[in-house]
């Protein structure tokens, strides 16, 4: 029998944070699930800590590294579950996360995606969000356009969705889950779950989202959007007025690095999206 939810880690040298995110899985008040580890090839102690899970019921796979995005479409390509959900390996659940999800599908079946509040921790410490970082509900697309305001760790997709959308763009080393919420959200509903079911750990040097120039891949991503040819007159406003706006963000910046032929590409982009 199929499980409700398939929950997906995927993980790439992260042996000192696996264990934590694996036992808050393991650890759910809700048992109708299956967990899916994929690791990426990893270089560290992974496969030892891993092996500490044996006859856990845990399905590991270790891939040739493919990336993030590669990862994650390894584990959804195998899932069983009517629900995917996704959770970083250096991030925690709270132990009710799935199964106050499962009461807000039975409240919401015809919703596709839904994603819960959070805590963060940043050296240690809880971190206050700001307002801009408040987790939206209903029609997302234009709150999806200036940052990415749905947490991978946060998520739950329905796994027939991806059939429509696509899987996890594996072109970009980072703002994946930012091109996958663009691609999603401008036709369908999310729900909030009102709880914060999800703690993240911040901080770090190695975390992607640390990572400098992310908004080429911002830029990359909404013009995606754009050619693809699926979003209305409205949509497709708002969509280049922000691609306008990282552009200049990212070719600024570039400028100031010294990399002027990196800045006038996004210069002319602007004025392709300006005519």
């Amino acid at each position: 029998m199929k499980p409700l939810f398939s929950v997906i880690i995927s993980t790439y040298n992260r042996a000192n944070f696996i264990n934590i995110s694996i036992d808050s899985v393991l650890e759910q008040t809700y048992s109708d699930f299956e967990l899916i580890v994929i690791d990426d090839f990893s270089n560290d102690r992974t496969i030892a800590k891993m092996s500490e899970y044996t006859g856990r019921g845990i399905n590991y796979i270790r891939i040739s590294h493919k990336g993030v995005s590669g990862a994650r479409n390894e584990g959804i390509k195998i899932a069983r579950g009517k629900y995917i959900a996704f959770l970083d390996s250096d991030d925690k659940w709270d132990n009710e996360k799935l199964s106050k999800t499962a009461e807000y599908i039975s409240k919401f079946p015809d919703i596709n995606i839904f994603h819960t509040d959070e805590i963060w921790f940043k050296n240690g410490k809880i971190l206050n969000q700001k307002e801009i970082h408040k987790r939206p509900s209903g029609y997302v697309y234009p709150d999806c356009l200036s940052l990415c305001c749905i947490g991978m760790s946060t998520s739950l997709v329905k796994k027939s969705l991806f059939r429509e959308i696509g899987l996890f763009d594996e072109n970009l080393p980072a703002c994946e889950d930012y091109d996958l919420w663009l691609r999603a959200c401008y036709s369908y509903e999310v729900k909030l779950i009102p709880f914060p079911l999800t703690i993240k750990y911040g901080g770090r040097k190695d975390q992607l989202s640390n990572q400098p120039g992310l908004d080429k891949y911002r830029v990359y991503a909404l013009e995606k959007m754009l050619k693809s040819g699926v979003l209305d007159k409205k949509q497709h406003k708002i969509t280049v007025n922000q691609l306008i706006n990282k552009c200049k963000i990212y070719a600024n910046g570039a400028l100031k690095r010294g990399k002027n032929k990196e800045a006038q590409k996004y210069y002319k982009l602007i004025e392709k999206y300006k005519s």
